[in-house]
């Protein structure tokens, strides 16, 4: 059932979380740019702040109707909280003769996750299969997802860069979310349209006792996720799979390699990337050693090096092992694209390289033939 919060009241919902354990993590403004991090109220959220957004392209702006998510997404994605950039995998003490292995034994905060949006809440439900899939866990992530609280907020705009509508993941927040949020503003009425996911999600909502919404709000919320659908700012070819596959040794990949940097700032972005490398250290002594766990990128050349070089040494190479991998072949893995539409990748790349523009030069060049 949807129910009606009150703008004024949404330090009840920080306070209703709270109680319950929860540290409350959402979008702040951080060094010009909305980012995700630890907030206390809705003093912290960047009320009033949209963005403008393009290739390469990031400036943040009034909005002049103080809504609290009027934003779209930033430069940060969840998965900072659930696969963190460097983890500590375990750690060794001891000579040859007496070495003992100390296995990390984390305790994982209670967060919640305040203002996911509803690519971000596909990329999620990507990285459940990677990391919690059953047959090859990875123990840290599934204890962090399990302590996670998941508060969606469905998109009332679109950024220039945002495609999640020719993904199929947005901006309606439709599953994986234990409350889901609309905001409306208006010079009449300032609230949000919210309803419960799970049963969390409905303790959670019955503490606020809050009231039921009126039909114009309905009206006015199924709107507003209208207007965000109907102004995507891009739009990714519907056969990009087949296309990228049948176009592996095309020379335009070499074209885009002219322009990228090799910086790796796409996959720092992406929601989804998870590549990693392991680092080990050991201490001056010789009897203290740790391995750790930290973010790769298939853009950097040690990252598909093995016995007599890189596999990938040209950034040709490079970009089609990420864009094909992204568009195409994770259908082969895990049954999905691999995109959400979040558009972060073009957004940051400090060059302005365009996923779904290079995917739909590729599918033109291959109709010329």
């Amino acid at each position: 059932m949807l129910r009606r919060l009150d703008s004024r009241d949404l330090s009840k919902l920080f306070q209703a979380l709270q109680s319950k354990g929860y540290e409350v993590v959402g979008p702040t403004e951080i060094d010009g740019a909305v980012c995700y991090a630890p907030i206390d109220g809705p003093k912290d959220l960047p009320r009033g702040r949209i963005e403008e957004q393009g290739p390469g392209r990031y400036r943040l702006t009034e909005s002049g109707n103080g809504a609290y998510f009027d934003h779209v997404v930033g430069p940060h994605a969840w998965k900072r909280y659930l696969n963190p950039p460097e983890q500590k995998l375990f750690s060794a003490t001891g000579g040859d003769a007496a070495l003992s292995i100390h296995a990390l034994d984390e305790v994982p905060p209670k967060r919640a996750f305040l203002g996911v949006r509803s690519c971000d809440l596909a990329a999620i439900e990507i990285l459940d299969k990677v990391f919690e899939n059953g047959t090859f866990s990875d123990a840290g992530y599934v204890s962090r997802r399990a302590s996670s609280l998941v508060i969606a907020v469905n998109c009332g705009r679109a950024g220039d860069t945002c495609f999640c509508v020719s993904m199929e993941t947005g901006p309606r927040a439709k599953a994986g979310f234990d409350i889901a949020m609309t905001e409306l503003v208006d010079t009449d009425s300032n609230c949000f349209v919210i309803e419960a996911g799970t049963d969390i999600g409905k303790e959670i909502l019955k503490q606020l006792d809050l009231q039921p919404v009126t039909e114009s709000e309905t009206r006015a919320a199924e709107r507003r996720i209208s207007e965000a659908a109907q102004n995507m700012g891009r739009e990714m070819i519907a056969d990009a799979a087949d296309v990228l596959k049948r176009n592996l040794d095309s020379p335009y990949w070499d074209t885009i390699a002219e322009r990228c940097l090799n910086c790796a700032n796409c996959t720092m972005a992406c929601p989804t990337c998870f590549c990693s490398t392991v680092e080990d250290t050991t201490d001056l002594s010789g009897e203290h050693a740790e391995r750790w766990r930290k973010w790769d990128s298939c853009f950097t050349v040690d990252f598909s090096y093995i016995h007599g070089g890189s596999l990938r040494q040209s950034g040709g190479a490079r970009y089609r092992q990420w864009a094909t991998h992204k568009l195409s072949h994770w259908h082969d893995q895990f049954g999905s694209s691999g995109c959400v539409g979040c558009g972060r990748c073009i957004t940051w790349c400090p060059v302005g390289i365009d996923i779904t523009e290079e995917a739909r030069n590729i599918k033109d060049l291959e109709r010329k033939g």
